[in-house]
């Protein structure tokens, strides 16, 4: 595997390689990376990774500098699942002119609903790193997970809307036994705070199974969640059941069940859609 760090390397490598698979990550790999690669894999034989921690996304107060970075580890993890390269660059290659006043994708409101009512500018940030990687490394494929289903969303909408030509690849979300989707930020749970996190899944698939009976109340069943979560020790961001492109689900009969909490320091978020087995 070659391993990248400055953007004349990539066009070095764009010049051997075909349709390009990119799986763009912040490091810290898991299982739920390598499915990523797994999918980029059955795109194409050039299985590229990228590992920034974005400083764009993350807001003051949260865990940009404490965000745990295993580049060895990675390294050892992607070779062994079959990626070709590694672009691993620095804030100064990917934000020459400096982080403070970047030029910005902006995105439309869903970026300031759901998680981004809680994180401002999050999206946006994200969004913008995405945008520099797919022009970095001219990507016939991006693949994303499905954990980040608000992310998903409006990647695919900035690939329509910027005629950018890039196939968004969803891979569903990879699950502990427990069912806790797999996360970066599950290393910061204690031993308490793991044995409650499967509860946030517990209460989206409840309301799947009860959109799935045919219940619509939804702000009803939103308000019950929210309120077992708080009974359990969680202070939750939101619960909420929305449409496939996450629209009002009014009139709708296929759902996407999203939400996002804190245990202590740590806030996890998670979805499901109806329809689907856990």
């Amino acid at each position: 595997m070659l391993i990248v760090r400055g953007g004349a390397g990539l066009l070095n490598a764009r010049t051997r390689a075909d349709k390009i698979a990119l799986v763009p990550t912040m490091g810290n790999l898991h299982v739920g990376h390598l499915a990523l690669v797994e999918a980029a894999r059955a795109k194409s034989d050039d299985v590229w990774v990228s590992l920034f921690v974005n400083p764009l996304q993350f807001g003051q107060g949260e865990d940009f500098d404490t965000y745990p970075r295993t580049f060895d580890e990675d390294v050892a993890q992607l070779e062994s699942a079959g990626a070709t390269l590694l672009f691993a660059p620095s804030v100064a290659e990917m934000y020459p002119g400096g982080v403070e006043s970047p030029t910005r994708v902006s995105l439309p409101p869903l970026a300031s609903e759901l998680c981004g009512r809680h994180r401002p500018g999050h999206f946006d940030g994200a969004c913008t790193v995405v945008l520099k990687l797919f022009n970095l490394t001219g990507a016939a494929y991006a693949c994303f997970g499905e954990k980040d289903y608000q992310q998903l969303t409006l990647v695919k909408r900035m690939v329509v809307d910027l005629n950018l030509g890039v196939e968004i690849v969803p891979v569903a979300t990879t699950r502990e036994h427990d069912g806790l989707a797999m996360s970066s930020r599950n290393a910061y749970l204690d031993s308490n705070a793991r044995r409650k996190a499967p509860s946030l899944y517990a209460e989206l698939a409840a309301i799947r199974r009860q959109l799935e009976a045919g219940r619509r109340d939804f702000a009803a069943l939103e308000q019950a969640a929210m309120t077992s979560l708080e009974a359990d020790g969680w202070v939750p961001d939101y619960v909420a059941i929305r449409g496939a492109e996450l629209q009002s689900p009014d009139g709708l009969e296929e759902f996407r069940v999203l939400g996002a909490a804190r245990l202590g320091a740590t806030r996890l978020i998670d979805n499901v859609k109806t329809g689907l087995s856990p």
